[in-house]
C-alpha cells in the first residue's frame, strides 16, 4: 500500500522542532515538515503561499497547519490538490479572530509592535504562544527559532490582514478549549479538545497520536 504523505507546517516563527512529540503510523503515513523561508520584498501571503507548494513533491498531500501555519496551509491549497487540509490552534477566516485582532486591524496597532522586543524570546513566545509561559521559556526557546525581522514583520501583518471571510468546508478544524490565542467562544464547527491550548501540539500530542489517523482517513 502507498503512504500517505503528510506535510506539517508550524506556527509562527515556530521551527520543526514542535512536531517532535507527534508520530504517525508508519505502515500507513510518511511525515514531512515544512520551514518558514524569509519573505519576498512586497510578497503576499498567496505568493508566499505558492512559492511554499513548490517544496510539496507528492500528488494529493495531507497537508497539516499550526496556527498561522493553519492559515498558510489553507492558501497552499488553493494551488495544490490536497487529500485533506487541517489546521489545529488556528482559525478558518477572519471571523474567528478575536476582537483584539479585529481593533488591531481597523487602527493599525499592528504596526506598533515593536519587533526588537518580538524578537525577545519572552515576547515572541507571549506573542505566538499566549501568556501562560514564563516557566515554559527554556522549552519555548527551542521551539521558536525563527527571528528575522523582515519575517516577523510579514507573518504579523498577515495574519492580521488576512482576508478570508468564506470558510472553505472542506477544511478539518482542531481546536483545544483552553485556547487564550484564538478563543473557542469565536471559533465554529470544529473538532473540541478538552483543555487543549493554543500548544496542544506540545502537550496534547497522545490525543493527536491517537486521533489524527482516523481524521485523516476518515471520509
Amino acid at each position: 500500500m502507498n503512504k500517505i504523505p503528510v506535510y506539517f507546517m508550524p506556527g509562527l516563527a515556530a521551527s520543526i522542532a514542535i512536531f517532535e512529540r507527534i508520530k504517525l503510523p508508519e505502515s500507513e503515513f510518511e511525515m514531512f515538515f515544512l520551514q518558514w523561508e524569509i519573505p519576498n520584498d512586497k510578497e503576499t501571503l498567496q505568493e508566499y503561499a505558492k512559492r511554499m507548494t513548490q517544496k510539496i513533491v507528492h500528488e494529493n498531500p495531507v497537508l497539516i497547519g499550526i496556527s498561522f501555519g493553519g492559515i498558510l496551509v489553507q492558501e497552499m491549497a488553493k494551488f495544490i490538490s490536497a487529500r485533506k487540509v487541517i489546521i489545529i490552534s488556528s482559525v478558518k477566516s477572519n471571523l474567528e479572530f478575536p476582537k483584539r485582532m479585529v481593533l488591531a486591524k481597523s487602527t493599525k496597532a499592528y504596526k506598533l509592535i515593536p519587533i526588537s522586543l518580538v524578537q525577545n524570546i519572552e515576547s515572541l513566545a507571549k506573542f505566538s504562544f499566549g501568556k501562560k509561559v514564563n516557566e515554559r521559556l527554556k522549552l519555548y526557546e527551542k521551539f521558536l527559532s525563527v527571528r528575522d525581522r523582515r519575517y516577523l514583520d510579514w507573518a504579523i501583518e498577515q495574519v492580521i490582514l488576512w482576508e478570508r471571510t468564506v470558510i472553505d468546508p472542506d477544511v478539518i478544524h482542531i481546536h483545544g478549549d483552553a485556547d487564550d490565542v484564538f478563543p473557542i467562544k469565536y471559533i465554529k464547527d470544529c473538532i473540541v479538545v478538552a483543555g487543549g491550548t493554543h500548544v496542544m501540539i506540545l502537550n496534547k500530542y497522545r490525543w493527536l497520536n491517537a486521533n489524527l489517523p482516523q481524521i485523516i482517513l476518515g471520509s
